[in-house]
């Protein structure tokens, strides 16, 4: 989005409009600026700069009253222009590494439970909804494989991925197998396949298992469904959330219809997965995407925030969605915060 380089009042009062429209929900006047913030200027002076800034579309008046409220190009110029970057106080520092650290410390959780406990302190922090999505796995590194026989013609096939991270399927066979038959297929394939990535096994399974002695059935077996055992989990099954109840509670989904909206939307895995994954323009690793710069329609009303994790090769993203009225600052210095911290903790157990 291309801005005109707005001078010191008009930042000035564009950044007072939304930082006191965050607060109150409501519309800002001239009068309000002038009474509670030392500009040096007068209430006339303050109501031309807010004309400029609604002529040049920073701002609009919702009603017929004097107050204005923010647009979505107000709030585009604020993040990308005026806003600043700070740290976390001590208090949110510790509330999050005390949640997010406990699961590894003693080393019985798994990577759901480590990326449920992060999403739930994620949305209490940012009094906001949030999501956490598990990282994708075709850099991940393949540990080992082992297979369990739920009857003679159904197997259930479990991968060790790098850190905590543990992907599970059922497979049904057209054929029989015996337990030795399977126990020497594993073996053989943590053999051949252990530290490759997913994606590695998936372009070079076939090369890699040929010429082996064990059961030629079951082998082939595992070539044929490589594309499945060792890719992706769906995107839907990678996402978790939570805080449905802080933006709910938000004035701008009062009316009944806005929450019928709101709840369809984040009932809809899918969608909220490639909101977070697809969110638009960042900074500082920090991706930003506000109102209609959503791919969604039903997020034309919302922004959302989200930042990278990191655990070895394997990148998962953090975000957090609320109002296009939300603590900016805030939001940024929880997820860029909550971010190391879950990259650290997920990274710990390797």
């Amino acid at each position: 989005m291309d801005f005109r380089d707005l001078n010191l009042r008009e930042r000035q009062v564009l950044g007072i409009i939304i930082q006191a429209y965050v607060v109150t929900a409501a519309p800002v006047g001239s009068r309000y600026i002038a009474r509670n913030y030392n500009l040096g200027l007068s209430d006339a002076t303050i109501r031309n700069v807010m004309a400029e800034l609604e002529s040049e579309g920073y701002i609009s008046q919702p009603h017929t009253s004097a107050g204005r409220i923010p647009t979505d190009k107000g709030y585009r110029y604020y993040v990308d222009l005026i806003m600043t970057f700070q740290s976390l106080d001590e208090q949110e520092k510790k509330r999050i590494e005390e949640n997010v650290g406990q699961i590894s410390i003693d080393r019985k959780g798994t990577s759901s439970d480590v990326l449920l406990s992060a999403v739930k302190v994620l949305g209490t922090i940012s009094r906001q909804l949030s999501v956490v999505l598990s990282p994708t796995l075709s850099n991940a590194i393949f540990e080992k494989l082992d297979m369990v026989l739920l009857s003679s013609t159904r197997m259930m096939v479990i991968l060790s991925i790098q850190s905590l991270f543990v992907k599970t399927i059922v497979m049904e066979l057209d054929l029989e197998v015996s337990r030795q038959t399977v126990d020497g297929v594993v073996d053989m394939l943590n053999q051949r396949l252990s530290g490759l990535t997913l994606a590695e096994i998936r372009r070079s399974i076939t090369r890699r298992l040929s010429g082996c002695s064990c059961d030629s059935a079951l082998k082939n077996l595992i070539v044929r469904s490589a594309g499945t055992l060792f890719d992706e989990s769906p995107i839907f099954e990678r996402l978790y959330i939570s805080g449905t109840e802080y933006i709910v509670d938000q004035p701008e989904f009062k009316q009944p219809e806005k929450v019928r909206e709101l709840i369809t939307m984040i009932e809809d895995k899918f969608s909220m997965a490639k909101l977070v994954e697809n969110s638009g323009p960042s900074r500082m690793d920090i991706t930003i995407s506000i109102g209609k710069e959503n791919c969604e329609r039903q997020a034309e009303e919302l922004t959302i925030v989200s930042a990278p994790y990191y655990v070895g090769n394997m990148v998962g993203k953090l975000g957090i969605l609320g109002p296009k009225r939300m603590d900016y600052e805030h939001a940024v210095r929880v997820l860029n915060y909550m971010a190391d911290s879950l990259s650290a903790t997920l990274s710990s157990v390797n």
